[in-house]
């Protein structure tokens, strides 16, 4: 089977997985999962009876949101924005192991009550079928208690096959790097504050304006509390760490003063870590 063949079979088995759903708000953060489920929901129930939300808070970057926006405009697509206030959970802002429930949570259930208002039957993440299988993810737990319906991972499409459809389909976001929330970055342990999470979004930045002309590679600045850790693709790691710049921006963002390390970058690297104490 061709790729494209593939793609339109994985494309068609989520439609029809969608297809039987009602009036659906689509959980949307703006990467490519959130993207395809959003765009399906669209194909298959019409734009009148769908739209993304996008949960806006410290730990979204900005240019996450604008990107977000662009999205659901440049489709025409209805794409309504919910306040969070996790930060003031302690569950959350402790920063045990199990803050992801705890993000996942607040954001659900201010997309149920938003739901009930304006009628939609189903709420909808962009939980893939690579996610089931990745280890530590309580989010997905969170999600689950409160309902929410995982087309993707239920029409059997991994991350390969998602971002086969997005770029069948032209979307944006088929290339876009994965882009986890802005806490991940704060070893566990070590207090979410918006500052922290606002230092981490400044230095996130700055080094991808240095790296533009490489690409949408991965760029992670991690927040040890006693050092920072900025990951980067495999084959940019010698040219960062050689690239007085670099630290500098990380530097200037807010991370004077700590040891710095350029490491490869590894999606969920910090779950490996021993927590941090506070």
């Amino acid at each position: 089977m061709t790729q494209s063949n593939s793609a339109a079979k994985a494309a068609a088995l989520l439609l029809a997985e969608m297809s039987s759903y009602g009036r659906t708000l689509v959980a949307f953060s703006g990467g490519v999962d959130s993207s395809v489920v959003v765009a399906a929901a669209a194909r298959a129930l019409g734009k009148e009876r769908m739209a993304a939300v996008t949960a806006v808070s410290p730990s979204l970057p900005a240019a996450e949101l604008d990107a977000a926006r662009g999205f659901c405009a440049g489709l025409g697509l209805p794409h309504l924005m919910v306040s969070t206030e996790e930060l003031k959970n302690p569950g959350y802002s402790d920063n045990g192991r199990g803050r992801c429930y705890f993000c996942k949570s607040t954001l659900l259930d201010a997309a149920l009550r938003l739901a009930a208002d304006e009628g939609f039957e189903t709420i909808a993440t962009g939980t893939n079928a690579s996610d089931l299988t990745a280890g530590f993810r309580p989010g997905i737990g969170a999600a689950a208690e409160r309902g929410a319906r995982t087309p993707l991972a239920d029409a059997g499409l991994d991350k390969a096959a998602v971002r086969a459809v997005a770029r069948l389909w032209s979307l944006p976001t088929w290339d876009k790097p994965a882009m986890a929330c802005l806490s991940s970055r704060i070893a566990y342990g070590l207090t979410i504050t918006e500052s922290r999470l606002a230092r981490v979004e400044r230095a996130e930045s700055a080094v991808r304006d240095l790296l533009v002309d490489r690409g949408r590679g991965n760029v992670r600045v991690r927040d040890l509390g006693g050092s920072v850790r900025l990951e980067v693709d495999r084959e940019l790691v010698d040219e960062v760490r050689g690239d007085p710049r670099v630290t500098r921006a990380v530097r200037t963002a807010g991370f004077e003063g700590v040891p710095m390390s350029v490491e490869v970058f590894r999606s969920g690297s910090m779950n490996s870590m021993n927590e941090v104490p506070r």
